[in-house]
């Protein structure tokens, strides 16, 4: 689906929300109401799903609320012309409340007449104007005094592109990341890949000679964006988004971001088990010149040691984790703002995470065990989508040691299974399939096996 439409049912989803707790109606409620089935309701109030036109007026009616909900469906882009003539849904205003809040306020003009209030946060406001959509609906005068009012004035081409933009582009990316621990690829890509759409088109109406720090901004979301893919299992999209990545990247001059698209693609090639690219592609991004950052270079010695324990060679693997160990320990405080984000976070704790699975492939499971357990305690239960993979992966884990625990693995296995059908990873589905076949080759009897497995089919 298009950007417009990941625009259209957002705003579709924030709107229908506020109208059901206004209504003091529960999701099955409504659905009651407007016969329709709550999970997709539910769906719909997170952006996730838009119900057809039909469904729509029902939901409308059950919520008196005098055809709004219909005109913002009619807005999404199969029902538009193909210009400018699109009916722009009317505002009343845009407020700014003053106080902790911290909110905006946006009111709508209802067909009949009626104004509504939705409420929505700062980081909502900033969504849906990185979007576009409410570029098409701002009315003339509408002001906001902070940020938001100059980033739709840049979208509608009335302000050049300057850092105060650039820079709520780039914490908006790094707000991403965060949220991607927590939800996972399915609620992010839509966003992200509007987003990327906008940034392309500000660059095309840039000054040739003034777009080099939108390429760089351009080659960090392009980047985001394949990560989401591959997450998503889509390897042929992560490469096409790593690709369009590095070719911003080296318009720019940003060789520390070139070098790490390299280590991504290895990332990538590690998923395909292609051993000799891994290995390949993250030594190479060792040796681009001018990419000097310690991190990359420690991150990028981590990638060989993965490639390396896919190869089965547990020496050379243990060589290069304790070479990015070795990085990491003489530069702990260095910094570049410009560095893609991921380095920003990058440390001595995440390098033992990741060298876990190569543990497990060297036949050195009871140590990639402690790894994870240790991992899973020190990570939140609001990081779902990083819990579930910590959680799959020391599932299969505590199979592969020479005491297997088929209802420890079984019991993680289900826990992991809740967060992979709610964020889409495909690399926690991927882990709770190579699971689910383990147990039936080895432990077909386990009690809860066939819950698991009914869990992981469940998945598709």
């Amino acid at each position: 689906m298009d950007a417009d439409s990941d625009a259209v049912r957002h705003v579709f989803g924030v709107v229908l929300h506020h109208l059901r707790t206004e209504a003091g109606l529960s999701l099955r409620a409504l659905a009651a109401q407007a016969r329709y089935d709550h999970t997709r309701l539910s769906r719909a109030e997170h952006g996730e799903h838009l119900p057809a036109a039909d469904w729509v007026k029902d939901i409308d009616t059950a919520l008196h609320a005098g055809g709004l909900l219909s005109l913002l469906r009619s807005l999404a882009p199969a029902q538009l012309p193909p210009s400018k003539g699109r009916t722009a849904l009317p505002l009343a205003g845009l407020h700014v409340d003053d106080g902790p809040s911290d909110s905006v306020t946006l009111q709508m003009c209802t067909p009949d007449g009626r104004t509504v209030q939705v409420k929505l946060s700062r980081r909502q406001l900033g969504e849906l104007l990185a979007t576009g959509l409410l570029r098409t609906v701002l009315p003339a005068g509408v002001t906001d005094p902070d940020q938001a009012d100059r980033v739709a004035k840049v979208i509608a081409e009335q302000y050049p592109v300057d850092t105060q933009v650039l820079g709520y582009f780039s914490r908006l990316l790094t707000e991403h990341f965060t949220a991607d621990k927590m939800m996972g690829p399915r609620q992010l890509l839509g966003t992200t890949l509007a987003q990327v759409r906008v940034l392309d088109r500000l660059r095309r109406t840039a000054s040739p000679d003034s777009t080099e720090p939108l390429l760089r901004l351009l080659a960090q979301y392009a980047e985001f964006a394949g990560w989401l893919q591959q997450d998503l299992g889509d390897t042929t999209a992560a490469r096409y988004w790593s690709d369009r990545a590095t070719g911003w990247a080296q318009a720019a001059g940003d060789y520390t971001m070139v070098a790490y698209l390299m280590i991504r693609k290895s990332n990538i090639a590690l998923l395909d088990g292609d051993a000799r690219e891994v290995i390949e592609l993250a030594a190479g991004a060792r040796k681009v010149p001018g990419a000097n950052h310690p991190r990359l270079h420690a991150l990028a010695a981590q990638q060989q040691a993965r490639g390396w324990a896919l190869y089965g060679d547990a020496t050379r693997f243990q060589q290069q984790i304790e070479d990015a160990a070795t990085l990491l320990r003489e530069h702990p405080a260095d910094h570049d703002p410009a560095a893609p984000v991921y380095l920003h976070q990058y440390s001595l704790d995440v390098l033992q995470e990741q060298s876990a699975g190569g543990y497990r492939a060297c036949g050195q499971a009871a140590a990639a065990v402690r790894i994870l357990e240790d991992k899973i305690k020190a990570t939140g239960e609001h990081l779902r989508r990083d819990q579930g993979h910590l959680l799959a992966k020391l599932a299969n884990t505590v199979l592969a040691t020479n005491e297997p625990e088929p209802d420890r693995a079984i019991a993680l296995g289900l826990r992991s299974a809740t967060a992979a059908a709610f964020t889409g990873s495909a690399r926690i589905g991927t882990e709770l399939r190579t699971l689910d076949t383990v147990l039936a080759a080895r432990f077909p009897t386990a009690p809860g096996r066939r819950e698991l497995h009914e869990a992981v089919v469940a998945l598709g």
